[in-house]
């Protein structure tokens, strides 16, 4: 949260509405379950830390299995933004 940063600034009418169309687009998305279990973060009461444990049980269950073989690959987005030329990404948009 400390490096999550607003892209636009939006006049207060266009605030509402964008939490409105937000408020009905995640109660579609919910109620037809259109987002994958896997999607942490940025959904309420789904926070990042149950992908952490989701993580830690299932590498636990395979390591306990000794039919099951465990394996990852970590990639570090954390500030992935901030490492591009900027000038080349203006570039690139409409």
């Amino acid at each position: 949260m400390t490096n999550y940063r607003h892209i636009s600034l939006l006049t207060s009418f266009s605030k509402v509405f964008e939490k409105a169309v937000f408020n009905r687009l995640t109660a579609h998305f919910n109620t037809n379950k259109l987002l994958v279990g896997n999607q942490f973060g940025f959904r309420k009461d789904i926070a990042t830390e149950g992908a952490i444990f989701k993580l830690i049980n299932e590498t636990l269950n395979a390591l306990n299995n000794n039919k099951k073989k465990a394996g990852s690959i970590f990639c570090d987005l954390e500030k992935a933004f901030d490492s591009v030329n900027h000038d080349i990404l203006l570039s690139k948009l409409p």
